[in-house]
């Protein structure tokens, strides 16, 4: 297991910051929220929450000892030919092909299915997106549940074809690509919890309303035990790998609570602008 304290041969602690990230105050009973698509802005959220100020440790040091099976996500260098993430024809075509064929050699999949694309900004406006604005997602939350990963994973992949994969024990990944727009991103960055790190019981599973659906995502309750880590100066030709929800249980990651904050020292610097690709990934 990797720790923040003693990451290198030698005993060097990683460089870190402190950052206040936003977690979910449990109660009695299940939280919903508003999603952007239903309000067509920011969510709107119908829980409390928290901020708490956590050392995040820049990744960069032990980057090649990250692992989506133990801490549930990697940091590659990945270039994309792909001049204007902006251009949707461009990201659903040339862009889409890219991510599939990284993560086919990645994993040594069978087939990659990609089911959103989502950009964000933390500029005035946010990002533009065929369905609305797009601000950084700063609560801390995995986007997927023990029980709407599967039921996500049927809806895009078809009822049939999940069911023959489930029985032919293939192992199926949800996998989040996250590459920045512009870079290198000096302010709002990602934080990551260590997968390992986060309690069953801070994992607080939380209804989001659609317009024509609801889903079901975690949020995060605060824990002491937490490990959180960023990618300091994230560049454009760099992606992260983000696990959020795997079919096999077992003791590997499942799922990867993540969430931006703010940089200290930032003001001033350049919108941080991302873009995220969903994707399942099937291994037979």
């Amino acid at each position: 297991m990797i720790q923040p304290e003693t990451v290198s041969p030698d005993g060097a602690s990683l460089p870190s910051v402190n950052g206040a990230l936003s977690f979910i105050v449990p109660q009695e009973t299940k939280p919903i929220f508003h999603s952007s698509a239903l309000t067509g802005g920011d969510p709107k959220v119908f829980f409390e929450i928290e901020e708490r100020v956590v050392s995040v440790a820049d990744m960069r040091p032990i980057a090649d000892k990250l692992s989506i099976d133990e801490q549930g996500f990697e940091l590659l260098v990945q270039p994309t030919a792909v001049d204007d993430l902006y251009d949707v024809t461009a990201v659903e075509g040339d862009y889409y092909s890219e991510i599939k064929a990284m993560l086919r050699e990645r994993f040594g999949a069978s087939q990659v299915a990609i089911f959103d694309a989502t950009r964000r900004s933390d500029g005035e406006s946010g990002a533009t997106n065929p369905d609305g604005l797009r601000g950084p997602a700063t609560r801390v939350h995995v986007d997927y549940t023990v029980k709407s990963g599967p039921q996500r994973a049927k809806g895009v992949l078809g009822d049939a074809e999940y069911n023959r994969l489930v029985a032919a024990d293939a192992h199926i990944l949800q996998i989040n690509v996250w590459r920045p727009i512009n870079g290198p991103v000096k302010r709002s960055p990602l934080a990551l919890a260590d997968a390992s790190s986060i309690a069953t019981d801070e994992l607080v599973a939380t209804d989001q309303i659609f317009p024509d659906r609801v889903g079901e995502i975690y949020h995060v309750a605060h824990g002491t035990g937490q490990r959180w880590y960023y990618a300091s100066e994230m560049a454009r030709d760099e992606v992260l790998l983000i696990k959020g929800w795997d079919s096999v249980d077992d003791e590997r990651a499942h799922f990867t609570p993540h969430g931006a904050f703010d940089l200290p020292n930032s003001a001033g610097a350049p919108p941080r602008e991302s873009i995220e690709i969903r994707t399942f990934v099937v291994i037979e």
